[in-house]
């Protein structure tokens, strides 16, 4: 017996412990996300803007965390 791809193997008639290894398996290899990306089609400027965007936020929320909290008096 030869099992290709992502496949568990059900022991003892347990299918929720072979369920749960499959969902993690599945998970890990990143495959659902690969999935919801390949649902719709984004344009390359809609994908560089959303980018952009996102790096800009992080800069922000990184430099709020780098200033100094107001006096107290």
């Amino acid at each position: 017996m030869q099992l290709h791809g992502r496949s568990v193997i059900v022991t003892d008639g347990n299918i929720e412990k072979a369920l749960r290894k499959f969902k993690k398996k599945i998970a890990n290899a990143g495959l659902l996300l690969e999935l919801r990306d390949r649902e719709t089609y984004v344009k390359p400027t809609t994908r560089r803007k959303t980018a952009k965007s996102l790096a800009k936020k992080r800069w922000q929320r990184y430099t709020q965390s780098q200033q100094l909290p107001p006096r107290l008096y």
